[in-house]
């Protein structure tokens, strides 16, 4: 593991404002949040603060929030968000090494993958694949970079990185991330709403919900009985009756 614990500098949280006003993160600002594992899983429904927190993470972490590898000069124009300036991270022995251009890793996050996979493709970066990413697939261009860049230790942020892949294209990822954490210094935190992706053993669930972050089991995931209900009987979910 590289992060224990994710807490918030008390005379940066402003009352009343986003994103203090989201449960999940009002929680962090009381109490903290205790990471358990090395491979983490936030879930939750839109809105609960998911992408919020893993963004702030890559942030005080050092890694560009428009997404792509770590250990390279922060160079992002977008300002910090508030989150992200208050947030302290508490590092194991291993993830204090791991800062400024030691911030070894990789944030793939849906909203600004596609403008980072081209820049990086048609830059000619290495790992990041052979074929220009606006000339394969969606998923294809992901695979080129999870193939190419997720490897070695550092901190793995993924924000639904799912999305265009097929399911086999996911267990795919899934068994890279396994192989990480098993053979490396790594530490992977995943936000998605896909119960396959939750499903990846030995993961720290962490559901936010109005009430705010509750450690889960994978069988008690709403999202999960959801998905047995309606794979069970999906007409179900169509009877206008």
């Amino acid at each position: 593991m590289l992060i224990e614990r994710v807490s918030v500098k008390p005379a940066l949280v402003e009352d009343g404002v986003w994103p203090w006003t989201v449960p999940a993160v009002a929680e962090i600002a009381a109490s903290g949040l205790r990471l358990t594992s090395s491979i983490v899983i936030l879930v939750g429904a839109n809105g609960s603060g998911k992408s919020t927190v893993l963004e702030a993470i890559a942030e005080t972490y050092g890694i560009d929030v428009r997404g792509g590898h770590g250990g390279r000069k922060y160079a992002s124009q977008v300002e910090t968000s508030p989150l992200g300036d208050a947030l302290v991270l508490e590092r194991t022995g291993a993830g204090s090494r791991m800062v400024r251009q030691n911030a070894k890793g990789f944030y793939l996050r849906a909203e600004t993958a596609f403008g980072m996979l081209s820049f990086m493709t048609g830059a000619g970066v290495s790992g990041y694949g052979d074929q220009l990413s606006w000339e394969v697939s969606h998923g294809e261009s992901y695979l080129q970079a999870i193939a190419g860049r997720f490897d070695g230790p550092g901190l793995y942020l993924l924000d639904e990185a799912e999305g265009p892949l097929s399911f086999e294209s996911t267990l795919q990822l899934l068994y890279r991330l396994q192989d990480l954490v098993a053979d490396h210094a790594a530490q992977v935190i995943y936000a998605t709403h896909s119960p396959l992706v939750a499903a990846l053993p030995g993961a720290q669930i962490l559901e936010m919900t109005d009430d705010g972050i509750a450690e889960r089991t994978w069988a008690d995931l709403e999202s999960v009985n959801l998905w047995k209900s309606f794979l069970g009987r999906p007409d179900r979910f169509f009877d206008a009756g």
